[in-house]
């Protein structure tokens, strides 16, 4: 496969951004090779710079659940476009946008936009601070919140990918004020949430993980989280950056029904574009400024391109049987793909929710940081180039998510277990 363009592109690129890239774990330093430029893309494929096609499984990393460049996404980017890019001023489309979102996840009774999932988590822990008088947050080792300086202790995502221990910049102030505890451990849980001396203001939860691989919630772990803020006065707020219109229309709260107080929202709502979200009970939201004294604001939000490919997208979803095709398209693959893994490795064990799935290449069961950090990174960067080579276009992490569309057609699912068998035994020799 000739990659000639994208080596120049990426040296070039090194010499005006740090590390060649925008966001690290498109380095792909974790598994061995440099980074394909991609130049375009339609439907489940993407094109790069070299003009090679791959079957995409990053899907912009989760919001191309209807694949990419759609053409009633396009569309409604293209008309919105005709009238101006940014207002800076309230446009109609926000209250459009805001009524699909509040009618569908169940949570949520007043919504913020804002321009990025830790733009959304950033200010839903200032309006829970600002709700309570307190001033911890608790989270959970591997979830991964955005790179806001609070959430950077045990965070998954880049910072376990790169081997990064937190990061230096975060003042020691800011990082006392955060304690994370294993996941899906009800006993520790328990034990954190009711010390009074902690001072605690909210717990931030991805209700599934999705940033140290895909790790589901255990049995009875969700509801023992809702019942002990519910009695101790803790706000509760469920990242669904990842899962929010993903795992079901109306999230994973719809899903497992369980009710956060806060939501935070990204991907999938701005069709691609960059957007974020938080909502919740209408008594905390008002809390926000102009209602309110907790201040957050932003130029950007709510541009009119966003909330147009948002509505969009939404609009789509909300089809009947959408979710119910994905989920038997993606349990069918996930399904094929374990046989495979069973068939050439011995443990190999595959986690997924919906159409969000990790391939570890570790013993399972696989329910929490520590289990995730057992599988063979050297082994997933090895399939990774495999696949790559192969035309498969795999997240450039083993502690990242594959994702499916509804544009993924049961030939190229097909095709991509054709090439993971090949790549097991190629692997295996």
């Amino acid at each position: 496969m000739n990659t000639s363009t994208s080596d120049s592109l990426f040296a070039q690129a090194q010499r005006y951004i740090p590390g060649g890239v925008n966001s690290p774990v498109r380095a792909c330093k974790s598994v061995g090779c440099d980074p394909r430029f991609i130049k375009r893309a339609s439907g489940a494929k993407i094109y790069d710079a070299d003009g090679n096609e791959y079957i995409d499984f990053v899907c912009s990393w989760g919001p191309m659940i209807l694949g990419h460049n759609h053409p009633a996404v396009i569309e409604a980017i293209q008309n919105a476009m005709a009238n101006g890019t940014s207002f800076g001023a309230p446009c109609p489309l926000e209250v459009e946008l805001a009524e699909l979102v509040t009618e569908a996840v169940p949570s949520i009774d007043m919504v913020r936009f804002v321009n990025s999932g830790t733009e959304a988590t950033m200010s839903a822990v200032r309006l829970a601070r600002g709700y309570t008088g307190r001033k911890m947050i608790i989270k959970f080792d591997g979830c991964y919140h955005g790179h806001a300086d609070s959430f950077l202790v045990k965070a998954g995502s880049g910072i376990i990918t790169l081997g990064i221990p937190g990061s230096p910049g975060v003042p020691e102030d800011i990082v006392r004020n955060t304690i994370s505890i294993p996941y899906n451990n009800e006993d520790i849980l328990e034990k954190t949430l009711r010390d009074e001396s902690l001072d605690i203001a909210c717990v931030i939860v991805e209700p599934v993980a999705g940033n140290m691989g895909v790790v589901l919630p255990a049995k009875g772990f969700l509801e023992k989280l809702r019942a002990l803020t519910s009695e101790l006065g803790i706000v509760l707020i469920f990242d669904e950056v990842i899962t929010g219109f993903r795992v079901s229309y109306g999230g994973a709260q719809q899903k497992f029904g369980i009710l956060p107080d806060l939501t935070c929202l990204g991907k999938i709502i701005g069709g691609g574009l960059p957007v974020g979200a938080y909502g919740g009970k209408k008594e905390i939201m008002s809390l926000i400024a102009p209602l309110g004294p907790v201040y957050q604001a932003g130029t950007l939000s709510g541009n009119p391109l966003a909330m147009s490919a948002g509505i969009a997208t939404l609009k789509i979803l909300k089809n009947p049987g959408f979710y119910e095709d994905l989920e038997q398209k993606s349990a069918g693959f996930a399904n094929n793909l374990q046989e495979l893994a069973d068939k050439y490795f011995g443990e190999v064990t595959l986690n997924r929710q919906g159409s969000v799935m990790t391939l570890f290449f570790g013993k399972g069961p696989i329910a929490d940081f520590n289990a995730a950090m057992t599988a063979d990174a050297q082994k997933y960067a090895k399939f990774y180039r495999e696949m790559l080579e192969q035309g498969i276009y795999l997240a450039p992490s083993q502690f990242e998510a594959m994702f499916l569309s509804a544009a993924h057609s049961p030939e190229d699912l097909a095709k991509t277990l054709e090439m993971t068998e090949w790549s097991f035994k190629k692997i295996q020799n």
